[in-house]
């Protein structure tokens, strides 16, 4: 199980790939390519969530992220 230092580091990798509209990310040996936003979407939202467990809190708010055209 990851610590939360690498959850952080992962989390804040993925939000800075998503905000530039890269779809490949690497994390030390291993290298992810996602096919689309919504699933860069879901890896964000599942590593908040393991965040929140870790951290011994419920999650509680939802975000949506939308965007128009392609």
């Amino acid at each position: 199980m990851p610590t939360v230092a690498e959850l952080h580091q992962q989390l804040e990798a993925l939000q800075k790939i998503r905000s530039s509209g890269e779809k490949m990310v690497r994390f030390g040996e291993r290298e992810i390519t996602f096919r689309s936003d919504d699933e860069l979407a879901s890896a964000i939202a599942d590593l908040e969530r393991q965040l929140a467990t870790t951290a011994g809190q419920q999650v509680r708010k939802v975000r949506f992220h939308t965007f128009r055209g392609t």
